[in-house]
């Protein structure tokens, strides 16, 4: 609790701002008073996700609009922007991205202290905060997820804008090949609005004020410090355990991305891991089986193996942790090191609801945070932890030459 209120003093540490700036030094010296190695690295973001996807859907609106008259011209236009957007919210590469701004951000980097062990586990937690919006409200919050449920199939905003993109492709190419039914262009109308009423939800968000982010993510990261500190008094056999506290991870993980692109040479896929705590003082822990903003991609198998067996041992004793896994219609910084081949899991915490208590609302304050989640998430990390060094040794035991069970490259869905 000390950490979430001594991080929520740092007001407004929107990516890229000195406040999250200012932030991440304080950051680096809890660690160092913890006995930890801790570096400030720098890096360069584009903090303004709402403008930019903003932009892809109104050029979809107005591709929609142009196919009416042009169908080649609007077709090519939508086709550009659900390119853009399909790369830009998996994190593969930025295109309309690229023509806003850049702002300086940075990443908290604490090495390990058994550098030779068969496997390097990074903890992560984000420590910027993000903006609200109206489409945050915990009643559509609520709404989605119950659709989720009912569907069986994880719903976002994201999602629904990325496939009203999709939607109008085939629309439009009948309209290409001279269909000009008015099922084709009724059709057509309810992915278009839809994008309309999303340039100005994502505007809205631009517009609005930085929340406190207590719980998303001042208790991720208080749980991130808190298990490194336990794991150094009681070191893992087979694992070296690393921090890497992210900024601008509100703005899509483009802290991660920035990490893993400047260490790309030093990381080995068969020798890294990344666990990643993500809004664990409010709700129960879950443990993450997919995620993602535009599609749903799988979790790293083993990881959810181990996490399954962690769950079901707890189930049949005394349930300290009430974990379940969850899919989700959104994503955190387990996404980026996935997509690229790392082992990789997150734990978040949830409601009864499936949601994620005051997400991007002002009311994400320490005062409502709950003492007693956080340490069921705590203590969740902790005995997944082990589990993980217990299965490391058992790989370095067994001398396995190739990957280890678990570490196929994410599929889409």
């Amino acid at each position: 609790m000390e950490v979430v209120r001594g991080l929520c003093s740092f007001e407004g540490r929107l990516a890229g701002t000195d406040a999250e700036r200012r932030a991440a030094n304080w950051l680096a010296g809890r660690l160092r008073e913890q006995g930890r190695r801790a570096e400030v690295e720098p890096t360069y973001v584009h903090p303004q996700y709402g403008l930019v996807h903003a932009v892809h859907c109104l050029l979809g609106f107005a591709g929609s609009l142009l196919a009416v008259v042009a169908p080649a011209a609007g077709f090519a236009l939508v086709l550009a922007a659900a390119t853009s957007m399909y790369l830009d919210l998996n994190g593969r590469l930025y295109l309309v991205r690229t023509l806003f701004f850049r702002r300086a951000s940075q990443n908290v980097v604490s090495p390990g202290p058994q550098p030779d062990a068969p496997l390097r586990l990074v903890l992560c937690a984000h420590y910027d905060a993000a903006r609200t919006g109206a489409v945050f409200a915990t009643a559509r919050a609520r709404r989605a997820a119950a659709l989720s449920r009912r569907l069986r199939v994880p719903v976002g905003g994201f999602r629904v804008l990325f496939w009203s993109l999709a939607l109008l492709l085939p629309l439009l190419g009948l309209r290409m090949a001279g269909v000009e039914a008015d099922a084709v262009g009724l059709i057509q109308l309810l992915p278009t609005v839809v994008l309309l009423v999303g340039v100005f939800a994502l505007v809205d968000i631009e517009l609005s004020n930085v929340v406190p982010g207590a719980n998303d993510n001042a208790s991720g990261v208080a749980a991130a410090l808190s298990l490194a500190d336990e794991l150094d008094r009681d070191p893992p056999h087979g694992l070296d355990v690393w921090v890497l506290l992210t900024g601008a991870e509100e703005c899509l993980q483009e802290g991660i991305r920035a990490y893993l692109r400047a260490h790309r040479g030093e990381l080995e896929r068969e020798r890294t891991a990344f666990l990643c705590l993500e809004a664990v003082g409010r709700g129960d822990p879950r443990f993450e089986v997919s995620a993602g903003w535009a599609v749903s991609f799988d979790l790293d198998r083993r990881l959810v193996e181990l996490a399954t067996a962690v769950a079901d041992a707890d189930r049949e004793g005394d349930e300290r942790f009430g974990v379940q896994p969850t899919r989700r219609a959104s994503a955190g910084d387990s996404l980026p090191p996935r997509l690229r081949r790392f082992r990789s899991l997150g734990i978040v915490g949830e409601d009864d609801a499936g949601t994620t208590p005051d997400r991007h609302l002002p009311t994400d304050t320490p005062e409502r945070i709950d003492p007693g989640a956080l340490r069921r998430a705590h203590d969740f990390a902790l005995e997944l932890i082990r589990a993980i060094d217990r299965d490391a040794g058992r790989e370095s035991a067994a001398g396995a030459g190739g990957p280890a069970p678990g570490r196929p490259a994410a599929r889409a869905r």
